[in-house]
């Protein structure tokens, strides 16, 4: 059964150890999204409409909201994945232009191949997240050179500018935007599509038309990656019960929570937050 082995968290958002043998279901994460393999069996994640491997040797690139699925196949061993998922601005502290790796567009491919130095890191940052999770300070210097070898290796960050989609987020129709203000304010309020379509003056069928026009992800993907991070933050917190926070994000069930955590995040709660117990939550950099 999948489940989170280490937890990372911080400024510059979360690095999550997973030890992987089921699929998960097509999601997205408003982050910059890289996938590394640690140990295990080859294996593969299915992004947009393409099926990628993950290798020794091969890195999946995900941008952020970019959607995507672990694709696991009835039968295939384990995999032990170092997924990252990280800040815009805890990159832009390295270089003002990686903040556009909050962008759509910042990764120009969703595999490729990693170095001798890439590999080094990742297996350096998940040996030092199980034999130290509670050094916080060795974590995020790990997890930097990595982050710089990795968008060195695979972001025309020499190129790139503060994103034209970013910039234009001003210009997304006003009802789109009042109904992600809808969703970002209380996710477990939204109770069907049809009714948030119909609150923001839309008919169904304009509403997921225009919606995603303007954010690149369904209304029901945008729904569940704010339920996400919502119950990711929750979960490793630590100081709500299960029971509370399901019903706090619109599940009928406790049980229905802990599958869709599962299902998304590659792991049950109860795990999660287990690890995330391990190491200093929400450490900052001093000054």
């Amino acid at each position: 059964m999948s489940n989170a082995l280490r937890l990372a968290k911080g400024t510059f958002g979360r690095v999550a150890l997973l030890d992987m043998d089921r699929p998960l279901v097509r999601h997205a994460h408003p982050h910059c999204h890289v996938l590394l393999k640690v140990e295990g069996a080859d294996t593969q994640f299915s992004v947009k409409d393409r099926v990628v491997p993950l290798t020794d040797e091969s890195a999946v690139l995900i941008n952020a909201w970019e959607p995507h699925a672990y694709a696991h196949f009835d039968g295939q061993p384990a995999t032990i994945i170092l997924a990252l998922y990280i800040e815009p601005k805890w990159l832009s502290e390295f270089r003002s232009n990686w903040r556009a790796s909050g962008a759509p567009d910042f990764f120009t491919q969703t595999v490729g191949a990693t170095t001798p130095q890439i590999r080094a890191l990742t297996r350096e940052l998940a040996e030092a997240m199980v034999h130290d999770p509670g050094d916080a300070l060795a974590h995020e210097r790990l997890l930097a050179e990595l982050m710089i070898a990795v968008v060195e290796r695979f972001a025309a960050w020499r190129e790139q500018t503060v994103s034209l989609r970013i910039a234009a987020s001003s210009a997304v129709d006003h009802r789109i935007r009042k109904a992600v203000a809808a969703i970002r304010a209380d996710p477990g309020a939204i109770c069907d599509m049809d009714g948030l379509a119909s609150s923001v003056g839309l008919s169904r069928a304009h509403f997921f038309r225009l919606f995603e026009t303007s954010l690149n992800v369904s209304p029901r993907v945008y729904l569940n990656v704010v339920r996400l991070e919502h119950a990711v933050q929750a979960v490793a917190d630590g100081r709500q019960s299960f029971s509370a926070l399901s019903q706090s994000l619109g599940f009928s069930a406790p049980s229905h929570f802990s599958r869709f955590f599962h299902d998304h995040a590659g792991s049950s709660p109860m795990a999660f937050r287990t690890v995330a117990a391990l190491g200093t939550p929400d450490y900052e950099t001093p000054g």
